[in-house]
C-alpha cells in the first residue's frame, strides 16, 4: 500500500470527525478541475433510459460520457437494460402476457427485440428498442462518446465479464485509445470487477458503492474508481479514497451518482469528486462548468 494510503487509513480510523476536511480544502477542490459529467443511462431525464435515443440526446447536449447497464438474454446475447425484469421499461406484459415475471434471462434476444422500450417514457419515443451491447457501442462510437459500462446482476449471468470483454474487443473498444481514455467497466460486485481486471488488466474499472476505508487497500489492487451514491460521501471520504493508488498506479477516482439538480451538483463538486453521474447531465455541467 502506498505511503499516502497508510496515512489516510490511520486518519480515517480516528473517527468520523477526522474525515471532515477544513473549508480551505473544499475551496481548493472547487477551484480545481471541474468534474467529468456522465449521462446516466444516457440522458435519461429526457429520453428513455439505456436506449440509443438517450445516447443521442446526450450527444446533442455535448456530453462526452454515457453510462449503461448490461445483462444477458436466454440465448446468450448481451442487451442494454437496467432492471433484471423487462416489465418497467417495455411493453412485455402486452406482448407476452403469460410469461411473468418477465425476467431478461427468460427471453431470447429476438423476443426482446420485438418490445417497445420507448412508449412508457413518451409517445414520441414509441418503437424504441432495447439495444444489444453491439448496437449500443456502435452508437457511442459514432457519436465520438465515451462509455461507463456497468455489469448488472453478474451473479445471474455466470461468465458475463468474459463475454462483455469479448464484445468490446470485437467492436474495437479494447485498443489503447479506448482503454486509456474512453472506457470504464464497473459493477456493484467487487468479485465481478476483480474478474474484469484479471481477464484484461489494461481495462479501467470501477466499484459501485461506498466501501469502508478498511476495504480500500484491497480494492485498489484491481480497480481505478470508487463510485458511490452522492448522499453517502463527505469531503473527507473523497480525500481518503484519493490517497490510495489504484490498479494503474494513479490515485483512485470518485464518480458520484445520481445528481440531478444544480445545488447538489455544486456541493458534490466541492467535495473534490472526479465525476458526477446524472440523469440531467446538462444541469450538472452548467452548474459545475464540467464537460
Amino acid at each position: 500500500m502506498h505511503a499516502r494510503a497508510v496515512a489516510a487509513t490511520t486518519t480515517a480510523l480516528l473517527g468520523a470527525a477526522a474525515l471532515l476536511l477544513p473549508s480551505s480544502a473544499v475551496r481548493a477542490a472547487e477551484e480545481g478541475e471541474p468534474p467529468t459529467v456522465v449521462a446516466h443511462r444516457g440522458a435519461s431525464a429526457y429520453a428513455p433510459e439505456n436506449t440509443l435515443a438517450a445516447v443521442d440526446t446526450a450527444a446533442r447536449m455535448g456530453i462526452s460520457w454515457v453510462e449503461n447497464d448490461v445483462q444477458r438474454t436466454k440465448d446468450g446475447e448481451l442487451v442494454v437494460i437496467h432492471d433484471d425484469s423487462l416489465q418497467r421499461t417495455t411493453d412485455v406484459e402486452e406482448v407476452f402476457p403469460g410469461r411473468a415475471p418477465w425476467k431478461v434471462k427468460d427471453f431470447t434476444a429476438a423476443e426482446i427485440a420485438r418490445l417497445d422500450a420507448g412508449s412508457w417514457f413518451g409517445p414520441s419515443y414509441a418503437g424504441a428498442r432495447v439495444p444489444t451491447l453491439e448496437q449500443y457501442v456502435h452508437r457511442v462510437e459514432r457519436n465520438h462518446q465515451k462509455l461507463l459500462l456497468e455489469i448488472k446482476n453478474p451473479a445471474l449471468y455466470p461468465g458475463i465479464e468474459r463475454q462483455t470483454l469479448k464484445v468490446l474487443a470485437n467492436e474495437g473498444w479494447l485498443d489503447q485509445e479506448h482503454r486509456t481514455s474512453r472506457l470504464v467497466v464497473q459493477s456493484f460486485s467487487a468479485d465481478s470487477v476483480r474478474t474484469v481486471h484479471e481477464l484484461k488488466p489494461g481495462v479501467k474499472t470501477g466499484i459501485l458503492g461506498t466501501p469502508s476505508v478498511a476495504n480500500l487497500s484491497a480494492y485498489a489492487a484491481f480497480t481505478d474508481q470508487i463510485n458511490p451514491s452522492h448522499s453517502t460521501i463527505s469531503p473527507g471520504y473523497v480525500a481518503t479514497v484519493h490517497a490510495f493508488d489504484g490498479a494503474h498506479g494513479k490515485p483512485l477516482e470518485v464518480f458520484a451518482w445520481t445528481v440531478n439538480d444544480a445545488e447538489t451538483a455544486r456541493r458534490v463538486a466541492g467535495y473534490g469528486v472526479d465525476g458526477i453521474i446524472s440523469n440531467k447531465p446538462d444541469v450538472v455541467r452548467d452548474a459545475t462548468d464540467g464537460s
